[in-house]
């Protein structure tokens, strides 16, 4: 009969229930860095990037805060602030532990790495 979860921490925000198809995030979209982290600094400094999505889950935006507060530091959103795009953990929690909602393999060319996929060495 499915999950009935009273506290939903991921979220499926075109979710119509009992129609899956249609509800995934598809293709190269814009993010922008909320936040100096490492990440940033694989992607050249930039403000904004576009990455590859295929995905229907994502983190609900209303658990953002306690989630960051808790350590999961949300590093980049969605043009709009309404996706979690990218996650960090600070550098007293561990040395390099970054998460991605998009797929950086997607665009990951064997000259040309899509920067998460970078070795990270030299940020540590």
């Amino acid at each position: 009969s499915g999950i009935n979860a009273e506290y939903g921490v991921i979220d499926m925000p075109e979710h119509n229930k009992g129609e899956l198809g249609g509800t995934m995030l598809l293709g190269a979209r814009n993010f922008k860095f909320v936040m100096e982290c490492k990440l940033k600094q694989l992607y050249g400094n930039e403000e904004h990037a576009k990455e590859r999505h295929r995905h229907r889950y994502e983190v609900n935006p209303k658990y953002a805060k306690s989630l960051t507060e808790a350590g999961m530091r949300f590093v980049a959103t969605s043009e709009d602030g309404t996706r979690m795009e990218a996650f960090d953990m600070s550098e007293e929690d561990h040395p390099y532990f970054v998460g991605v909602q998009y797929h950086p393999e997607y665009l990951t060319r064997p000259l040309t790495p899509s920067p998460p996929t970078w070795d990270s060495s030299s940020l540590v």
